[in-house]
């Protein structure tokens, strides 16, 4: 903050298309998304014609004891487009909370459902990971620059390493691996099933981890992991969701069906903050009693479900059919990995992780070694202020450089996108 007090602050006054627009009139690409959660441009006149229709009828009413038709429609979209066997879903506002409600919704699920299957009360999650900044999210976590001064608030989980090919914690080689990091998860799962409300996981990626890719099938055989150890699979779909790794849901790259799935960011197509935790009727039917049962999950936002995040976001599903968003993004994500082939021979590049057009960017001192820059260095700032300099927004995450563009962005912005990058790497004096 106090780097950030003496720096001219870049202040966004408008948007277009792939464009933001400073107070100046600058006009710089969004190379983040504004942080994940654009999809088809700023501006687009589908998104904004819906936010204007609804505020019309009504900006907000709560959905405690009641519903309004937008949250209503949304919710049968979600459960047309989520993976087979996800049919009920609850609303909130962010992606910590999405995560937040899944991790109650397990916890209670077990006790109302099958409590003779053990306490069942904690969780399995990968190190590394993020899940959000609320404390429950948090706790699911593993950024120690994020999360370590916060130890005392958390609950208790179990850890296990992830798939970090790059640096590979059992300094094994991929695919000749054979995912032995997956070994002690097994291991884990049969020993602790018992305490094991769910597993947590962000699927085929983990994204502010720094763009760390998990290897094909891996996905898969951590379900049924959890299918044969009675664990719940929680999908993260919040990064990852809405089309960034290709498909619109990460998870339908192998097929597999979580038990409960969170969404947020692209949901609204960067309108409007609106989340969502999606899950099986098996588990909604938990939840169901006499009053006198309190079955009920005690759980709720004061903008759970409101109308005008609900019609913006019926609006950005909308879009993906009428202009085959999926499709078109193809072409795309095979350009962006032909454009970013150069860049392995880059001397302080160590590696490129992509998901479709979701791509990390790892530097390091001593390429042969792996050795990483030390935080002092500051590396990933200086390439992204070089990048600003050029007219490209990214942001870093420590060494890692971050590139997640709309998936509306031409062809020839991406191109320009890399270029920048590339460039800015380059003329950058790096010790």
């Amino acid at each position: 903050m106090q780097e950030w007090e003496r720096e001219e602050p870049l202040i966004v006054e408008r948007g277009s298309g792939s464009y933001l627009i400073d107070t100046e009139g600058k006009k710089y690409l969004d190379g983040t998304s504004s942080i994940w959660v654009n999809l088809h441009g700023h501006r687009h006149p589908a998104l904004d014609r819906a936010l204007k229709k609804q505020l019309d009828k009504i900006a907000h009413s709560t959905l405690l004891g009641l519903s309004n038709p937008p949250a209503i429609e949304l919710a049968h979209a979600l459960v047309r487009i989520a993976p087979k066997g996800l049919a009920r879903v609850f609303y909130s506002d962010n992606g910590s909370t999405a995560v937040e409600v899944a991790l109650k919704i397990a916890v209670q699920y077990w006790q109302q459902r099958h409590p003779e299957a053990g306490p069942k009360n904690t969780f399995l999650h990968l190190k590394l990971a993020y899940h959000g900044d609320t404390i429950g999210a948090v706790s699911v976590g593993n950024i120690e620059l994020f999360h370590a001064r916060f130890k005392p608030l958390l609950f208790p989980t179990v850890e296990a390493e992830p798939p970090y090919c790059y640096r590979c914690p059992l300094n094994l080689i991929y695919p000749s691996c054979h995912m032995a990091c997956i070994d002690p998860i097994e291991q884990i799962l049969r020993t602790r099933h018992r305490e094991l409300a769910g597993f947590i996981i962000e699927p085929l990626i983990q994204a502010a981890a720094g763009m760390i890719t998990q290897p094909a099938g891996y996905l898969k055989r951590i379900r049924k992991l959890c299918s044969k150890y009675n664990v719940l699979l929680i999908a993260d779909e919040v990064a990852t969701g809405f089309g960034r790794t290709g498909k619109m849901f990460a998870c339908r790259h192998e097929g597999v069906t979580p038990d409960l799935m969170a969404i947020s960011k692209g949901l609204t197509g960067g309108y409007m903050p609106l989340a969502a935790t999606l899950t099986t009727d098996e588990i909604y039917k938990a939840f169901l009693g006499k009053y006198e049962d309190f079955k009920s999950f005690f759980h709720g936002h004061s903008y759970t479900g409101n109308p005008l995040g609900c019609a913006v976001a019926l609006a950005n599903l909308g879009v993906f059919r009428q202009e085959k968003t999926l499709v078109r993004l193809l072409p795309k994500i095979r350009a962006m990995a032909e454009w970013l082939k150069p860049f392995t021979e880059m001397s302080h590049v160590g590696d490129i992780r992509r998901r479709g057009l979701m791509v990390g960017i790892e530097l390091v001192r001593d390429k042969k070694t792996r050795e990483p820059y030390p935080p002092g260095a500051r590396v990933g700032y200086r390439v992204t202020a070089a990048a600003r300099t050029r007219g490209l927004l990214i942001r870093p995450i420590g060494n890692v450089l971050v590139l997640m563009p709309p998936l509306s962005t031409s062809t020839e912005e991406l191109k320009r996108m890399v270029e920048c990058l590339k460039d800015s790497i380059e003329t950058l004096a790096i010790d």
